[in-house]
C-alpha cells in the first residue's frame, strides 16, 4: 500500500523476503517523493507505563504521571498547529495519540488502588492522557480478567482496547465490554477528516507470563492480517499496528509477514530508541537490537513482503518519554520526517514541564501518600544484605533472598494446611521471575514497602498436594533447565536440597507441561527430613509429596510441569506470606546463621545434595547449614549465553516475557532507591496531592484470579 523512506536517508532491510525472522541489513534509498507530502500523520506513543506514577526513584526530575500528561498536552497541541514542523511535512496534519499496553503493574503504587473505596489511578492517569487506542498487555492480566474488566470500566470518553488475535467472548466482564464496543479488533480514529485504522495484537503465549484464565490468545500475523484487509476494503489507508509482544524483534518478525500497515507501534521490551541528538533520561541508554547488537535508531525499519518498508517505534517505559513518530503522506509513498524520536519526560532544564495540576491532585498525591506509608512501616530488621539481583542471582542460583521468600510460601502453607482441609507442604518453590526488586537489600531495617518490591504480583501461595516423586523431579528439572543461561524459571526453594549438573540433558517441555524431552540434570534431591527424593538421577520409589509455590506457577507459568494439577489458595499472596514470616515466624529479626549471603547450599552444582541440619533432624521449615557431602564448584553464571534468542515470540520464562539478565557491573542497592521514592512522595504530596486515608487493603482477588507478569 505504502513506500516507506527516511526523509534524509532512509533504511531498506533487503533480507527481509529471504529470511523473514532474520535482522535485515540496510541501504540507502531515495529521499522524499519528489512533490512533497499532501498530509502529515503525528503519532504520540508510549508504552509500559507499569503503575509508575511517581517520579523514577533515582532520576527524581524525571518521569511520573503528572508530568508525562503535560508533556503529551503540550505535544500534541504543537503537532496539530504545525509549530515545530520541517519543510517535509504538509501544512494539512493531524495527530493519533496511543499507548501499546501494560496501563499497571502489581506493586507499591498500584496497591494504593487496592485500597477499600479507593479509585484506580492508573485509569486516572490515563483519561487525562485522553489515548484513542490502547492495546493490551500481559500484565493487565496479573491480577486476573475480572479487575482488568473494572479498570477498563473506569476509562473514560472514547478510548479503545485494539486486540486482533483475541477473544475474551469466554470473560463476562471482559465480554460486556466488548459487546458495548470498548474492546474491539480495531477502530478507526479521525485526524482533520483523515481516517486512521488502529489494529491490536497481543503477545500469543501469554498464559506462560500471566493469568488471563478463559480469555483466548491465537498467532498474531492472520487475524491482524484479516482486520487490515478490512480496512483497506472499507477504504482506511492509514493503518497503524498497536502491539504488545514483549520484545521488538518479534515486531520486526511480523512487520516483514504484513502488508498494508504504515507503522508499527510497540509494547512489552522496554527498549529505548533514539538517534545520537536525542535527550534521554541519565541513566538511559539505548537498547542493542538483539540480533545486531547495533543501537536501535528510531525508528527501526523493516521491509514487507511487498518491499514495503515499515517503521517500527517504542519508548522505553515507566512515563520517561512521549514517542513522536512523524509521518508524511503524499498519494501511496510515505516518509519520516527527521524530527522524529523520544521526547524525554523533563522536570529540569530547557525541556522541564510542570506536572499537571489535576493529575498531581488526584493521582500523585494520594499514591504518594500511601506508598510513604508502607516506606514507614518497619517489619523486621535483617543482619545481612539480602540478594535479589537477577543476573547473577534469583534467575541463576540460589540467594539468601531467594530462600526467604521461599521459606515464606512454606511457611504459610504448614501453617494454614488445616483451616484450608490440605496436607502440610513439604516443599515450597518460588520462581526466580517473581522476586521484583532486581537489588541487593542492605543489612538493616525492611519494611512493607521492600515486600511490596520484593513480591509485587497478585499470586496466591498455593498447596499442590500429593504429586509423585517423579513429577516433583521434572519440577526441579524445569528450574535449571535454561541455566547457566538467567531464566525467571529459575527457583528458590524451601524445605529441600538438590543438586544439578548443567552439562546434562537439560529438560524440554511443551506449553502444557508435558515433558518432550526428559531432563537429566537434577542428580540429588534430599527433603529436609533426610528422605531422599532423586539418588544418582533417578527417582527414589516412596510416598508422594505435597508442594506450596504461588498460583501462578501451579497453573504452568514459566511451563512449570504442574499439568492441571489440582491446587488450593491458602489465604494470602505471596507479599502477604513474606511479612508474616517476617513478623511472625522469624519475630522480625533476619539472621545471618539462617539466612547467609551467597545462600545456605539448597540448590548447589555437582552430583550431591548438601545434607540437612542434623542429618536430616530439622523441620520442613528449618533452613540447612551443613556442607556438601561431595562439594562442586559452583556454577559461573557468566559461562553460556545470556538470555534466550529473540526473533519471534521469545519469552525467557521469568513471568514477563522479556529477557533476563542485568547489566554488569556493581549490584543496585534497594536503600538508595527506596529513599529516592519517599524524596518523590514528600515531594509529591507537598506539591498539593490530596491524600487518602491509610485504610486496609481491599481483600484479596477470588481465587484463580490473581497472576504474575517481567518484567
Amino acid at each position: 500500500m505504502s513506500r516507506l523512506v527516511r526523509a534524509s536517508a532512509a533504511l531498506v532491510l533487503t533480507s527481509a523476503l529471504a529470511a523473514p525472522f532474520a535482522p535485515t541489513a540496510s541501504a540507502s534509498v531515495p529521499a522524499n517523493p519528489e512533490d512533497g507530502a499532501d498530509f502529515t500523520l503525528t503519532i504520540l506513543h508510549a508504552n509500559d507505563p507499569e503503575s509508575q506514577l511517581l517520579p523514577a526513584p533515582e532520576q527524581q526530575g524525571f518521569g511520573g504521571a503528572d508530568r508525562f500528561t503535560t508533556l503529551l498536552d503540550r505535544l500534541r497541541d504543537s503537532e496539530g498547529s504545525g509549530a515545530g514542523a520541517e519543510g517535509d511535512e504538509a501544512d494539512e496534519r493531524g495527530v493519533v495519540t496511543v499507548n501499546s499496553g501494560d496501563m499497571y503493574l502489581p506493586g507499591p503504587e498500584f496497591a494504593a488502588s487496592r485500597e477499600d473505596g479507593a479509585p484506580f489511578y492508573d485509569a486516572i492517569a490515563a483519561n487525562h492522557a485522553d489515548y484513542d487506542a490502547i492495546s493490551m498487555g500481559n500484565h493487565e492480566f496479573d491480577f486476573g480478567p475480572d479487575v482488568y474488566a473494572d479498570f477498563l470500566g473506569q476509562l473514560e470518553g472514547d478510548t479503545t482496547v485494539v486486540a486482533a488475535n483475541v477473544d475474551v467472548s469466554a470473560e463476562p466482564g471482559l465480554a460486556q465490554l466488548a459487546e458495548e464496543g470498548r474492546i474491539a479488533p480495531s477502530t478507526v480514529v479521525e485526524a482533520s477528516g483523515h481516517e486512521v485504522g488502529v489494529v491490536g495484537a497481543l503477545y500469543p503465549p501469554l498464559a506462560t507470563i500471566t493469568s488471563p484464565r478463559d480469555v483466548v490468545v491465537s498467532d498474531v500475523v492472520e487475524p491482524v492480517q484479516t482486520e487490515v484487509d478490512r480496512l483497506t476494503d472499507e477504504g482506511v489507508d492509514k493503518i497503524i499496528l498497536l502491539s504488545h509482544l514483549q520484545n521488538i524483534a518479534y515486531e520486526e518478525s511480523v512487520a516483514q509477514e504484513l502488508t498494508g500497515v504504515d507503522a508499527i507501534v510497540a509494547g512489552g521490551g522496554h527498549e529505548v530508541m533514539a538517534d545520537p541528538d536525542d535527550a534521554l533520561v541519565p541513566g538511559d541508554e539505548v537498547t542493542a537490537h538483539p540480533e545486531t547488537g547495533e543501537p536501535l535508531a528510531y525508528p527501526l525499519m523493516a521491509t514487507n513482503p511487498e518491499g514495503v518498508e515499515v517503521p517500527i517505534v517504542t519508548a522505553g517505559s515507566n512515563y520517561k518519554y512521549v514517542g513522536r513518530l512523524v509521518l508524511n503522506f503524499d498519494g501511496d509513498a510515505v516518509s519520516v520526517s527527521d524530527r522524529s524520536g523520544p521526547v524525554r519526560v523533563s522536570g529540569t532544564g530547557e525541556d522541564a514541564v510542570d506536572p499537571h495540576p489535576e493529575v498531581a491532585a488526584r493521582v500523585t498525591g494520594p499514591v504518594s501518600e500511601y506508598v510513604t506509608g508502607l516506606a514507614e512501616t518497619e517489619v523486621a530488621r535483617s543482619e545481612v544484605d539480602l540478594n535479589g539481583v537477577r543476573d547473577p542471582g534469583v534467575r541463576t542460583q540460589e540467594t539468601n533472598l531467594g530462600n526467604l521468600v521461599a521459606d515464606a510460601l512454606l511457611d504459610t502453607g504448614v501453617r494454614n494446611a488445616d483451616e484450608y482441609g490440605v496436607p502440610a507442604p513439604r516443599i515450597g518453590i518460588q520462581n526466580g521471575g517473581g522476586i521484583r526488586n532486581s537489588s541487593v537489600i542492605p543489612a538493616g531495617p525492611l519494611t512493607s514497602l521492600d515486600t511490596y518490591s520484593i513480591a509485587p504480583f497478585a499470586n496466591q501461595v498455593a498447596v499442590v498436594p500429593s504429586l509423585p516423586r517423579s513429577q516433583v523431579k521434572e519440577l526441579l528439572e524445569q528450574g535449571v533447565a535454561a541455566a547457566p543461561a538467567a531464566s525467571g524459571a529459575f527457583m528458590q526453594v524451601a524445605g529441600v536440597n538438590f543438586a544439578y549438573d548443567p552439562e546434562r540433558t537439560a529438560q524440554v517441555v511443551d506449553e502444557g507441561g508435558q515433558v518432550l524431552t526428559p531432563g537429566e540434570r537434577v542428580r540429588n534431591v534430599v527433603l529436609h527430613d533426610g528422605t531422599v527424593l532423586v539418588e544418582d538421577g533417578d527417582v527414589v520409589d516412596g510416598d508422594p509429596v505435597t508442594v506450596v509455590t504461588n498460583d501462578f506457577s501451579a497453573r504452568g507459568g514459566d511451563m512449570y510441569p504442574f499439568r492441571g494439577a489440582d491446587f488450593t489458595v491458602v489465604g494470602t499472596t505471596y507479599q502477604g506470606a513474606l511479612e508474616n514470616l517476617l513478623t511472625r515466624t522469624l519475630e522480625g529479626q533476619v539472621t545471618e546463621a539462617a539466612y547467609p549471603e551467597g545462600g545456605s547450599g539448597r540448590i548447589v552444582v555437582g552430583e550431591r545434595a548438601t545434607v540437612p541440619d542434623g542429618d536430616g533432624g530439622g523441620s520442613p521449615t528449618d533452613p540447612p547449614s551443613g556442607d556438601p557431602t561431595d562439594p562442586a564448584d559452583p556454577a559461573d553464571p557468566t559461562d553460556g549465553p545470556t538470555g534466550p534468542p529473540s526473533t519471534g515470540p521469545t519469552d525467557p520464562g521469568d513471568g514477563s516475557g522479556k529477557p533476563g539478565g542485568d547489566a554488569d557491573g556493581p549490584l543496585p542497592t534497594t536503600g538508595g532507591a527506596l529513599f529516592g521514592l519517599i524524596a518523590a512522595a514528600v515531594v509529591a504530596a507537598g506539591a498539593g496531592g490530596t491524600a487518602l486515608y491509610l485504610g486496609r487493603r481491599r481483600g484479596s482477588p477470588a481465587d484463580g484470579e490473581p497472576a504474575e507478569p517481567d518484567s
